[in-house]
């Protein structure tokens, strides 16, 4: 008899409040918009019919309202699990790009040329993030063991796990497309991961 195959539904939190801003949102607890609420709603109908056995999020609003719509028509509460939250942005946290861009210019594009390696001022670097979300991920995948999971996280930290599972050096992490509310699909089979979807809009 073959390995069981686990299934983890890997989202990216919907569409936040300032999201038009090009903000460095990082640590910032902001809510979803009201698009990113459709969003949500959307890959919820779109996993209705999937057997989740568990919905986790990290532990910022965003992430936590995406998964209770994910997990209600599951009858699921999501777990919360602090460790797979987004990167610290430091004192760029809550920043735009254009403001970075002006105050510390070499900082930024410093950190534009090595976006895997750069630490955040007073922050994280990538690193860091998989130094604490991919031992809560493997957590997650032990105890579900042959089951189908949702996760919902963040950009940074969706791209870091992603990087993770299938070898991939962080320095090719923006190769990773994960926009708001898109749901990318993994699958673990004995110790081997396979991606099956990547980064699939919700169909609005």
């Amino acid at each position: 008899m073959g390995a069981r195959e686990t299934l983890i539904y890997l989202l990216r939190h919907g569409e936040v409040v300032l999201a038009e801003t090009r903000r460095f949102i990082g640590h910032l607890d902001v809510p979803l918009s009201t698009r990113g609420e459709r969003q949500s709603r959307a890959q919820a109908a779109r996993l209705a019919g999937a057997t989740l056995t568990a919905v986790v999020t990290s532990d910022l609003e965003r992430a936590r309202r995406t998964g209770e719509i994910v997990g209600a028509p599951h009858g699921l509460v999501p777990v919360v699990v602090p460790s797979l939250r987004e990167m610290a942005m430091g004192r760029w946290d809550g920043l735009t790009a254009e403001q970075i861009q002006e105050r510390e210019p070499a900082a930024f594009a410093d950190w534009m040329a090595r976006v895997g390696e750069f630490p955040f001022p007073e922050g994280e670097s990538v690193a860091d993030l998989l130094a604490r979300a991919w031992p809560a991920f493997e957590a997650i995948v032990a105890a579900h063991e042959g089951e189908a999971v949702a996760v919902v996280a963040h950009g940074g930290t969706n791209r870091a796990l992603l990087c993770a599972a299938l070898g991939l050096p962080l320095a090719r992490l923006l190769a990773l497309g994960q926009d708001y509310g898109a749901l990318s699909v993994l699958a673990r089979i004995g110790a081997r991961w396979e991606l099956r979807r990547l980064n699939e809009h919700a169909v609005l």
